[in-house]
């Protein structure tokens, strides 16, 4: 498999030295792997942090900025951070207003996040943490007890982000973020497997003419397997299956993410099919947001992500961002 690398071990740092090159508004440490926004920490302001394994990009780093993250902890391509980076995060941060972890539903991701708010809290900092387990797909992964987290990410971190920039205080932002999570349902289909650098050869084996419903974002295995489908029918099948699960009484955010691999043309194309069944069902739509967030490394495919919204949740989502891979207002 061609990649746009040197050479498989040095693949996180090379990124992180390009971003650091791209985004003078961050402060990329490649050495100690922790990415944090210049301004930090801002005075009065709860912190978030986040952080998972690379291949997700923009997710995390690229959500590094105001209106979102105020750092990101990126680990070795699929593979959770360690404690060291979390709590290296947390001290740039803290502005003595408490720090929020937003963690995804991953085992490494989860024990390693409670690792590092107990280190944290030794040193002083109020830390708070909300889990974040989307997934309907399946129960209990290849790497999770329970959901996996996935596209709801996006709207966790960009809601409890505006929240903090405003200035609320950690009870209220971790209440926001727990809101979101409790709101939020997803479902991914691959069309083609991922590679990783390690390996440079596909991380599973999908026959030509086949997509796997209900994969994860690290290639873990979905509900079944069917015969290729149309965007039509691949839409009816992620949202009933969301809708099974979330019975929305308030109107919806909709994230159509790609997974890497394929096309905004496609990307649009699935969105008019994913709104068809949407109308369909009767469910009103408030703000759509269409393109590559969570992805995985260049797996084809996509995922949909639904978050039932009210009037506070709807604000904050409109509220500005600036960073590298979400921006609007500023």
């Amino acid at each position: 498999m061609k990649m746009l690398i040197n050479v498989a071990e040095t693949v996180v740092t090379d990124a992180l030295r390009g971003m650091a090159a791209a985004h003078p508004e961050l402060v990329v440490d490649a050495e100690n792997r922790v990415i944090v926004r210049r301004d930090a920490p801002v005075a009065e302001k709860v912190a978030l942090v986040s952080g998972g394994g690379s291949g997700h990009e923009p997710l995390h780093g690229g959500f590094v900025g105001p209106g979102m993250l105020d750092a990101a902890c990126p680990g070795e391509v699929f593979t959770s951070p360690v404690p060291d980076q979390m709590v290296r995060a947390a001290a740039a941060v803290d502005s003595g207003h408490g720090v929020l972890f937003l963690v995804k539903n991953y085992t490494g991701d989860v024990l390693n996040f409670q690792m590092a708010a107990e280190l944290a809290e030794d040193e002083g900092v109020q830390v708070a943490s909300v889990l974040i387990d989307d997934d309907v797909a399946v129960t209990d992964s290849t790497f999770t007890a329970g959901r996996r987290g996935t596209g709801a990410t996006l709207f966790v971190e960009k809601i409890a982000g505006a929240a903090a920039e405003e200035g609320m205080p950690l009870e209220r932002v971790e209440a926001l973020a727990r809101q979101v999570v409790a709101s939020s349902r997803s479902f991914g289909v691959a069309l083609s497997a991922c590679t990783t650098p390690a390996k440079g050869s596909p991380t599973f084996d999908l026959p030509p003419g086949e997509l796997e419903l209900g994969v994860g974002i690290h290639g873990e295995p979905g509900r079944e397997r069917r015969a290729m489908m149309t965007s039509h029918e691949i839409a009816d099948f992620a949202v009933d299956a969301i809708l099974e699960d979330l019975d929305p009484k308030l109107p919806v955010l909709v994230l159509v993410n790609g997974m890497g691999a394929t096309p905004l043309l496609e990307l649009y194309g699935f969105n008019a099919e994913v709104r068809r069944v949407l109308d369909e069902r009767g469910v009103a739509v408030a703000r759509t947001l269409v393109g590559n967030y969570v992805t995985s490394l260049d797996m084809a495919g996509c995922s949909v992500t639904l978050c039932q919204v009210d009037g506070e949740l709807l604000r904050l989502w409109d509220a500005p961002v600036q960073t590298a891979g979400l921006r609007w207002g500023r």
